[in-house]
């Protein structure tokens, strides 16, 4: 990843210097209304060679991309090249530390090749269709709408009868929200989640086990967000707690016997076929949302088999299709990053959000999704995924 960046990187400063020799040879028009200090500080900018122009603009944040593209013609047209948000999005999806289904980016659009640095760009009629085609590509609408610190949390609206039907239910007490958690994060990682949660208090207090049980399931447990609202996670597993420390020991999964899913065959894509057990349709039918805990340790994660028994949860045929996916991409333990401007190829120690929800196949489906970095130790993580879950099952959160 760091080799592409690096000739991404290249290929940008030749653009963007070519530009500026095509367009820009002699004066660069600046905003007269700038105070005369302003307009000497983007004197000296505008006339510093276009590689040093670049390597300041990677060290700005969108919203002072935006100042800057403010401040002249020139730099508008600078700040809005799209090889240049191309590789904002190359360089920065990876550290994305949550995603969902408004604002996941297209990643095809970030494999498609690069042009050579020793490829003339003038010359070859093919290359100079392949770079308009390129530019007809909004990178920096692409970043803008999935940059955590640039997008806008919209829950969407929900129909006129779900509506009216919350506000008959808010004029009755009514219970706290409940939610099935599940997948192998839970069972594969060294630093048990669900423990950490159930021995936190100052993150996510306890507040109790409910009376209302399931057989086979049990009640769950009721924790308390923000010390105002109530909710009840109801823990599902693949099998016993002997089972799962031996399979987690031996690090095999394979064989072991699944008391959630009955695998019925294949699908034409070769993709398995699982339904829910009775107890966990059960489960289905009265949760207001999934809670998925997915393996997020690089090489981690069986693709076929996830996106099958994410299917059979969500498509279960007493459940109901607008239930929230929340998925918690979980690591045991926080590992430092690496910054890539060094041109370390030192890898992050996780699989980036963005390329959990493809590897689970979640732009596919109907349902409201969210992609969270979670550590288990340190529950980095965890109470934005819960917000975001509540906020989907109507809870209204002080300050949102």
């Amino acid at each position: 990843m760091a080799e592409r960046i690096r000739e991404l990187e290249a290929v940008v400063v030749r653009n963007l210097r070519r530009f500026k020799d095509a367009y820009f040879t002699n004066t660069v028009t600046r905003d007269e209304t700038l105070p005369v200090k302003e307009q000497q500080i983007m004197g000296l900018l505008d006339n510093l060679p276009v590689n040093l122009q670049f390597f300041i603009m990677t060290f700005l944040s969108p919203a002072d991309l935006c100042r800057l593209g403010s401040t002249s013609r020139y730099w508008r047209a600078m700040v809005r090249d799209p090889l240049l948000w191309k590789y904002f999005l190359l360089r920065d999806v990876p550290s994305w530390p949550s995603i969902d289904h408004l604002s996941m980016p297209n990643l095809e659009l970030l494999e498609s090749p690069l042009l050579s640095e020793d490829e003339p760009l003038h010359d070859e009629d093919e290359e100079e269709e392949e770079e308009e085609e390129e530019r007809k590509i909004d990178f920096m609408s692409e970043y803008l709408r999935g940059c955590p610190s640039c997008r806008n949390h919209v829950i969407p609206s929900r129909p006129v009868y779900q509506v009216m039907t919350s506000f008959l239910h808010s004029l009755v007490p009514s219970s706290e929200p409940r939610y099935a958690m599940f997948g192998p994060g839970m069972e594969q990682l060294e630093v048990s989640l669900v423990k950490r949660m159930m021995f936190a208090p100052d993150v996510l207090p306890v507040s109790g086990t409910p009376h209302r049980q399931i057989n086979g399931i049990g009640s769950g447990i009721s924790y308390m967000f923000n010390n105002q609202h109530r909710f009840n996670i109801l823990t599902l597993y693949t099998t016993n707690r002997a089972e799962r420390e031996r399979a987690r020991e031996q690090q095999q999964q394979e064989g072991i016997n699944n008391k959630l899913f009955n695998c019925v065959g294949n699908d034409a894509s070769g993709f398995p076929v699982f339904t829910p057990a009775p107890q966990v349709q059960e489960v289905c039918e009265v949760v207001d949302g999934f809670i998925y805990v997915a393996n997020a340790e690089p090489g981690k994660g069986e693709e076929k088999t996830e996106v099958a028994q994410i299917r059979a949860m969500l498509n279960c045929r007493r459940g109901s299709s607008s239930k929230p996916l929340l998925v918690l991409a979980c690591v045991s333990r926080e590992e430092p990053v690496m910054d890539q401007r060094d041109g370390s190829d030192r890898a992050r120690a996780r699989t980036p959000c963005v390329y959990v929800a493809k590897r689970l196949n979640l732009p596919q489906i109907s349902h409201c999704w969210m992609v969270q970095d979670t550590v288990a130790e340190s529950l980095s993580g965890l109470l934005d995924g819960i917000s975001w879950l509540l906020k989907c099952s109507g809870v209204k959160l002080h300050g949102s």
